[in-house]
């Protein structure tokens, strides 16, 4: 079985990566890891399970290889792992307790971890964050007894563990799961001065009109570019609704204008989807006019809402900018939607800021 330092040492010589300092100095870690758990088990009536090797929490900026890291070193594992977006992960947890709670469990935790840590040995999480106080009471509780149970974690954020949950309703319930983080994992920011997903779309058109057969093939190129291949859908929580977007992964969201736009969705999904994503590919966005002017107004809501907070859109449409909404009530105010669309297609617009 490789190493993960032989593994990205491969993807550099097939031109696959790009070598980068920060990225490499994180292998160690990496490996560490792959080998602990690579060891055959002990077998014997008396003897004791060995400890499982500390895991892993990778934070830095967005861009910066933490994903890609994270996907190598599972290629590696030659054990039971899964790798999950970790709001995905959450939602799991929270509708497989919903049932056993209506089958009359009162204390559904436990045997959702033991699912879990039966199933697999290492849990690979994209992107931990938590927003949500659902998510933020039950966590302890769950990794705790994820731990206990020999599961070993590996997980990216963009945040540090003191400030997951920065300002959260009832935060000091919250608090000890940090400490059982930095307890259990070893904590290791990945300090890149370069912003590897800018690089793969510095210099790539971003915008493509007519919405056609052509622009999609191009798109599929930057999204495949964005994900790997790997992609799930993305659930968003928003007072008490769900709006799903059917492709996702690694901060990236990929929806047509109709799933966005077409729904009865406002600006709490909006500034939801802005908070989650870094980059959002949306096709197929029609003419507007007062024959769609519903959709329009939401799309305008869109808009504003990632523009905000500098998403990165990527985009197919019928028309330039300025020509999506020329006739109807609405058109003279589009005028600031289009100048943000021109703005937001800029070189430097997005993730550098992010």
């Amino acid at each position: 079985m490789q190493t993960v330092e032989q593994l990205y040492n491969q993807r550099v010589e097939q031109g696959r990566l790009k070598a980068d300092p920060a990225q490499q100095s994180a292998l160690p870690s990496l490996e560490r890891i792959r080998a602990a758990v690579a060891e055959p088990a002990k077998r014997g009536f008396f003897r004791k399970a060995p400890e499982p090797p500390k895991g892993l929490y990778l934070w830095g900026g967005v861009g910066r290889g933490k994903s890609m890291l994270m996907d190598l070193f599972v290629d590696t594992l030659n054990v039971p792992a899964r790798r999950v977006h970790f709001h995905a992960f959450m939602q799991e947890i929270h509708a497989e307790m919903h049932r056993l709670r209506s089958d009359g469990v009162e204390d559904p935790i436990k045997p959702v971890a033991k699912a879990v840590s039966d199933a697999v040995r290492v849990l690979a999480f994209d992107e931990m964050q938590i927003t949500d106080i659902t998510d933020a009471m039950i966590v302890g509780r769950l990794f705790e007894q994820l731990f206990d149970a020999g599961c070993v974690v590996v997980t990216t954020s963009n945040r540090v563990p003191d400030d997951l949950y920065k300002d959260g309703l009832n935060r000091q319930l919250f608090l000890p799961f940090i400490d059982l983080l930095k307890d259990r994992m070893e904590v290791r920011e990945l300090a890149s001065d370069r912003d590897h997903r800018q690089d793969r779309l510095a210099g790539s058109q971003v915008y493509f009109t007519p919405a056609n057969a052509e622009a999609r093939s191009q798109i599929d190129v930057l999204w495949n570019e964005l994900t790997h291949g790997q992609e799930e859908p993305l659930v968003l929580h928003v007072k008490g609704r769900e709006v799903e977007l059917p492709r996702f992964h690694n901060a990236a969201a990929r929806a047509s204008f109709f799933d966005l736009c077409g729904r009865a969705l406002g600006p709490a999904d909006y500034l939801k989807l802005a908070e989650c994503v870094r980059i959002l590919i949306v096709e197929d966005i029609p003419r507007l006019s007062r024959q769609n002017f519903n959709e329009a107004k939401r799309f305008v809501t869109l808009i504003d809402a990632l523009y905000e907070a500098r998403v990165k859109l990527i985009a197919s449409a019928a028309a330039q900018p300025e020509m999506l909404y020329v006739e109807g009530t609405g058109s003279f105010e589009f005028e600031r939607t289009a100048s943000r669309l021109r703005e937001m297609q800029g070189v430097e617009w997005g993730m550098a800021d992010s």
